[in-house]
């Protein structure tokens, strides 16, 4: 394992500690007029996105975790497992829907999505910015309802309802947030 130290700290980059795999959110290096200087720093814990707040003596070392970055592509469904393909080595792997979290709702076959992982374990999933899905199921825009900015509950072919405006309709295809799960526009 790669150490580092405290004073090389950088938002985002990822660390090992006893308390759990973590991210630095923000660090600041505090050099006090009598004493010797530190570094108090905001960890989030990765796997359950506690937030720790830990105090550190400056050039104190500390275990750096190395986060490896894959772009996979989603192929199917497997029970409960979805199924990634490598996109440099082809090589196929197994993953369960809890080690997703969130980005389950996004994913639709043929869709890539870059997989972080510490070890053999998956640690996060970066979606792109946007993605679109086609509306399996809606009420129809009554006639005549005009009110300005109204909404109704949309389920896309991933399963999640989405509020989208009244003019779209079953079949539609919509690009939808990731970070919000918000309706952006219709395609």
């Amino acid at each position: 394992m790669a150490q580092v130290s405290t004073n090389d700290l950088k938002n985002g980059m990822a660390l090992d500690l006893p308390e759990g795999l973590v991210t630095v959110v923000e660090f600041q290096h505090v050099k006090p007029g009598k004493g010797g200087a530190f570094v108090r720093t905001k960890l989030k814990n990765v796997r359950t996105g506690a937030v720790l707040d830990r105090t550190y003596r400056a050039d104190e070392k500390l275990e750096q975790a190395i986060i490896d970055k894959r772009e996979m592509q989603y192929l199917y469904r497997d029970g409960q497992q979805y199924v990634f393909m490598d996109n440099t080595t082809y090589d196929q792997m197994h993953v369960e829907a809890e080690s997703l979290g969130d980005a389950t709702k996004y994913l639709k076959e043929g869709d890539s999505a870059v997989l972080q992982m510490y070890k053999n374990e998956i640690v996060g999933v970066d979606l792109p910015a946007a993605v679109e899905l086609t509306i399996t199921d809606t009420e129809p825009g009554v006639q005549g309802d005009r009110v300005a900015g109204a909404r109704k509950p949309a389920t896309m072919e991933t399963g999640i309802t989405v509020q989208v405006p009244l003019f779209v309709n079953p079949g539609d295809r919509i690009k939808v947030d990731t970070r919000t799960g918000e309706y952006l526009t219709r395609v």
